[in-house]
């Protein structure tokens, strides 16, 4: 995991862009890697965009299996870990370098030029003391572990909202980190009164 997060974040005016809400796929999405997904923006500005998929989950990769290849546990030291951590799932933030990890946690975890507020309830940190922090019982109350990323070049993002592909809304933490994979799309939709059976494939405001 590289400390790319503690690269300083441009804030723009509340309202022109999209970082801190949720990005959601509309029905006419072509690109299956995208497909019912919902991603949560981590990053937004006139120099492109960045968000993780909070709804995709990467079943070849354990949570155990990811720590050993970190060198964060061996195998002689994995009864250490309690099960349940060790069986935590590990998402599909995106297809863009997935061999980086990313976790979006509560802010009641922080360490000092790795950790990004987002907004007030949620946080980004991409070093592996998070890792190491949530495998001994330290981390963060709420988490979220994702291989890669979904970016944007400049513009991109606007133009593919403009074409008909993603709807927006605020985020709810209560969604973003909900271990039900499955009844994420629904719930993001729910948040602005949509029901995804009415939504139909025409270009409309997002």
């Amino acid at each position: 995991m590289k400390d790319t997060a503690s690269k300083r974040r441009r804030k723009p005016a509340r309202g022109t862009y999209l970082d801190g809400q949720l990005l959601i796929a509309m029905p006419a999405m072509t690109d299956k890697r995208f497909a019912r997904s919902v991603i949560y923006m981590c990053l937004h500005n006139e120099d492109g965009a960045m968000g993780l998929i909070i709804n995709q989950r990467a079943d070849k990769v354990s949570f155990a299996h990811l720590l050993r290849e970190l060198g964060v546990i061996t195998e002689d030291s994995e009864d250490e870990v309690p099960a349940a951590v060790l069986d935590r799932s590990i998402q599909i933030g995106g297809p863009v370098k997935t061999e980086h990890g990313f976790v979006l946690h509560s802010p009641e975890y922080s360490t000092t030029g790795s950790t990004v507020e987002i907004d007030t309830s949620i946080r980004l940190t991409n070093t592996v003391d998070i890792l190491k922090a949530i495998a001994r019982g330290r981390g963060p109350e709420r988490s979220m572990i994702a291989l890669g990323y979904a970016g944007w070049a400049p513009g991109q993002l606007e133009s593919e909202i403009q074409a008909n592909g993603w709807l927006s809304c605020p985020a709810d933490p209560d969604i973003v980190f909900d271990p039900d994979l499955e009844l994420k799309y629904d719930r993001a939709l729910a948040k602005l009164g949509v029901d995804v059976s009415h939504l139909v494939s025409y270009a409309g405001r997002a």
